[in-house]
Parts: C-alpha cells; sequence; structure tokens
C-alpha cells in the first residue's frame, strides 16, 4: 500500500496542483498532509484525490475553523496517532512536539512517524521507526518542490521532486 506524504504547501496551488496530479498517478491509498496549508482555497485541489487523505494543522495555519470547514478530508490538531495497516503511526507538524520523542523511539512507540515544517527532505530509519518529513511542497524556500511516498509493504519511503 502507497501512502502520499505532503506538507508546507502555503497556498503554492499549481505545486500542490502537482502533487495530487503525483499521488493519483503513484496509486496512493491514502494522503497525509503534516500542516501549513495556509488560506482554506489551498484545499481544493484535494477534491481531485483518488484516495482519502488526513492532515494536521501547522504553524501558519491561522483560520483553523475555516479549514476545517472547508476540508472534505480530517484536519486535527498534532500530534495526531493514528493507526493504519497495523502500523502506529503519529503525524505532527513540528517534530519536537512529539512527547518524550527518544524514547517513543527506542520503545518502538511508532512505526512511522510523520513530520514537517523545517521544509527540507528528511527521511530515515532510526530504530525500527520510519521517520518521513517531505520537505516542502510549495517551494517557496529552497526553490524545490517535494512530496514523499510510503510503502507500508516495505516500510520505506522515496522523495519526488517536481
Amino acid at each position: 500500500m502507497k501512502i502520499g506524504v505532503i506538507a508546507d504547501t502555503h497556498d503554492n496551488m499549481p505545486m500542490i496542483k502537482k502533487a495530487i496530479d503525483i499521488f493519483n498517478s503513484e496509486g496512493c491509498r491514502l494522503v497525509i498532509h503534516a500542516g501549513d496549508y495556509c488560506a482554506p482555497f489551498s484545499l481544493d485541489p484535494f477534491s481531485n484525490l483518488k484516495c482519502k487523505w488526513i492532515g494536521v494543522f501547522g504553524n501558519n495555519d491561522g483560520d483553523k475553523k475555516a479549514l476545517a470547514m472547508k476540508s472534505d478530508g480530517l484536519i486535527v490538531d498534532h500530534p495526531y496517532n493514528y493507526e493504519l495497516s497495523d502500523k502506529k503511526v503519529v503525524i505532527t507538524h513540528e517534530i519536537e512536539d512529539i512527547p518524550d520523542l527518544d524514547e517513543s523511539i527506542e520503545g518502538s512507540r511508532y512505526d512511522i512517524i510523520i513530520c514537517a515544517h523545517t521544509h527540507k527532505v528528511d527521511i530515515k530509519k532510526k530504530k525500527d521507526t520510519l521517520i518521513v518529513n517531505p520537505g516542502e511542497c510549495c517551494g517557496w524556500l529552497y526553490g524545490k518542490s517535494t512530496v514523499a511516498i510510503i510503502d507500508l509493504t516495505k516500510m520505506e519511503a522515496k522523495e519526488i521532486a517536481f
């Protein structure tokens, strides 16, 4: 099963639309947004996804109520614990907001940690935990738009730049 991961979209509509096309062409069964949508209109392209999506709020999501109302998915505060095909997943915007992060990794509390905020791709395994920061979809800070795809069967993730 493939899971799409996106974050830091920051209202860049052309890049959001490209990311949605990537997730659809990759056959993702779920897309997870790790926060910083910004304005509610930036959710419009998500209606073109061929799968369910969920997400958490980021530090630049000011009007949470409007974002939640506009959403056709599920947007909640972070960190958010989620079970996915017997995998324990935590979704957060800032990885530092996960309580007892080091102990959680050492104790294998989570199979997958999805985070964002830095706008830099960071995909790694720590002990038995896959940590995925998809970087920035918007491309505003580093000039490179990225998302990630997680293969749940292999417990691996890859970056896709566009």
